[in-house]
């Protein structure tokens, strides 16, 4: 069995998050996924085959320690892989527990591709899960970021964000897997999404995925979406469009792009250029 790699969220042919991608007629059996999953070593890999109509794909992701039920830099990849095996266009993908697609096409130094996200919600942070998070990265109150305020954000997947006052405090990011995979479980989050404001449409972040044995996640697609659905019901002065640079402090720097309409709830298109690590 095939497994293509393609790092989604590259910027400029370096960096991005790689995922696994394996496309087939049938699933493998749900342990055959796991052990793939594993042994690819990434954060996610997506297993994807076809749905009945054309353009129509069943799709699954893994990451080497659970299933997940939404990867966006794994569906910018698959977005990718799709149109390298079947050519430029949209496609519709069936998840677990949502409808989405993706567009994606050929460009002169690869492949981009954008994604249209599940619906996004957003809820004030339990002020218990807060005082557990910090402490986990040994953070104080006083760190955070005021005018973003801690959030449990959905868009797909179930997220945690924290914002921070200081670029500093981001970079020194640091924790226990063991305990961040214990929190994560704990409270049903895929990661915890640690946030810098660069600008009104720009931001710094780092997401911790000990949920999925990961440390931390270079780009993070499903948080970004989830991330724009919680500015937009914050009104956070976003001009429909934003920014987000992640994996810079662990030396993969990917450039996530997310534009949204003003409706509550409704879908996010995220988008990114995609590397190729497969087929050098």
């Amino acid at each position: 069995m095939t497994v293509q790699r393609i790092a989604a969220f590259s910027d400029a042919g370096e960096g991005g998050n790689p995922a696994g991608i394996v496309i087939s007629d049938q699933f493998p059996s749900e342990s055959e996924m796991r052990r793939i999953a594993a042994e690819v070593g990434y954060s996610e890999t997506a297993f994807a085959i076809p749905n009945g109509a054309a353009g129509a794909w069943r799709v699954r992701y893994f990451s080497p320690e659970s299933e997940v039920p939404f990867c966006g830099h794994a569906t910018i990849a698959l977005g990718a892989a799709l149109a390298r095996h079947a050519g430029d266009g949209r496609y519709g993908l069936s998840l677990n527990d949502a409808e989405i697609a993706v567009e994606a096409r050929a460009t002169g130094s690869g492949y981009s591709a954008a994604l249209q996200s599940p619906s996004t919600r957003s809820t004030p942070a339990d002020p218990a899960l807060v005082d557990k998070a910090l402490s986990l990265f040994a953070y104080q109150a006083g760190q955070l970021d005021p005018a973003l305020p801690p959030a449990q954000i959905h868009a797909g997947a179930d997220h945690l964000v924290l914002a921070l006052k200081s670029r500093a405090d981001l970079a020194a990011m640091s924790y226990n897997l063991d305990a961040g995979r214990a929190l994560m479980r704990e409270h049903g989050l895929v990661t915890i999404m640690l946030v810098h404001v660069r600008a009104s449409t720009a931001f710094d972040v780092r997401n911790a995925f000990a949920s999925g044995g990961v440390l931390e996640d270079p780009a993070t697609g499903a948080a970004a979406a989830a991330f724009a659905g919680y500015l937009r019901d914050l009104g956070w002065p976003h001009q429909n469009r934003i920014r987000i640079t992640q994996g810079e402090d662990m030396g993969a720097r990917s450039v996530i792009e997310a534009e949204f309409s003003d409706e509550p709830g409704s879908s996010i298109r995220v988008s990114g250029d995609t590397r190729d690590m497969t087929y050098p």
